[in-house]
């Protein structure tokens, strides 16, 4: 059952309306992320549900990596009950590290869910480097 007199759920869905603020945890103004390392790569989920694949703009310059996602408003509102889905055009821009590789970011969407998998650059990973003792062209000589 729909709660239509809660005059609090209402105030807050105005305010959210009228000033577009920073969020909240349970109505975030930009596109949800989560952020982690996993081997040699990071990986970043967006949450874009209902949200065509076709409506996704990805780009990146130098390291910025800009994701617009469009949800158009509803066609046949008809008799609307309940307008709590944001509809629009959502930003978000990742500024990266120099020690990721922007030439190979991958993408997909699934689910509702845009992944992107950004790999270390090879400069930026761990290396073994030979040292060479000060011992190697000398020969003993025997008197």
């Amino acid at each position: 059952m729909l709660m239509r007199t809660d005059p609090f759920r209402e105030l807050d869905r105005l305010t959210r309306q009228m000033f577009n603020g920073n969020g909240t945890l349970a109505y975030p103004a930009a596109m949800p992320m989560d952020a982690w390392r996993e081997g040699d790569s990071f990986v970043v989920e967006f949450d874009l549900p209902g949200v065509d694949p076709g409506a996704i703009d990805l780009d990146v310059e130098r390291n910025v990596v800009t994701v617009r996602a469009e949800r158009p408003a509803r066609q046949d509102t008809g008799d609307m009950i309940a307008a709590e889905r944001a509809r629009g055009t959502f930003s978000r821009q990742l500024v990266l590290g120099d020690n990721l590789d922007t030439d190979r970011i991958e993408a997909g969407y699934d689910a509702g869910v845009l992944t992107l998998k950004i790999p270390v650059a090879e400069q930026a990973k761990p290396r073994k480097i030979e040292i060479s003792t000060g011992d190697a062209g000398r020969q003993a000589i025997n008197t």
